[in-house]
């Protein structure tokens, strides 16, 4: 990922307070992420491209906590990256559990 969108998603992610839920603001900001950062990778609409789909149907066999992993600490030898700087394992779990419904807005409803 170029440094310019590192430094991007640095300024514009607000930090996640432990034991909270997620505040519409930040809520809005993670669908953003999964659209366009993700997006980039896994398909504009999430089916599918470099990376795998993460559509409601290809995760739905996978474990919340291991693909929660995968987002925050990347998967080495490949070009999924570590997002562990920008996302907490709570915000990564909900990011899991709105591919898993299929309303990341990016996704589809299958």
């Amino acid at each position: 990922m170029p440094s310019r969108v590192w430094l991007v998603l640095a300024a514009t992610l607000i930090p996640f307070v432990a034991g909270a839920e997620l505040a519409t603001q930040r809520q809005e900001q993670l669908r953003h992420l999964l659209r366009h950062d993700c997006g980039s990778c896994h398909g504009m609409r999430l089916t599918g491209g470099l990376g795998p789909p993460l559509t409601p149907s290809s995760l739905a066999q996978k474990p919340t906590p291991a693909l929660a992993a995968t987002i925050r600490h990347g998967r080495p030898g490949t070009p999924m990256p570590p997002w562990s700087r920008f996302v907490s394992e709570e915000e990564a779990r909900w990011l899991v559990d709105l591919m898993k419904r299929g309303t990341g807005d990016a996704s589809t409803n299958d």
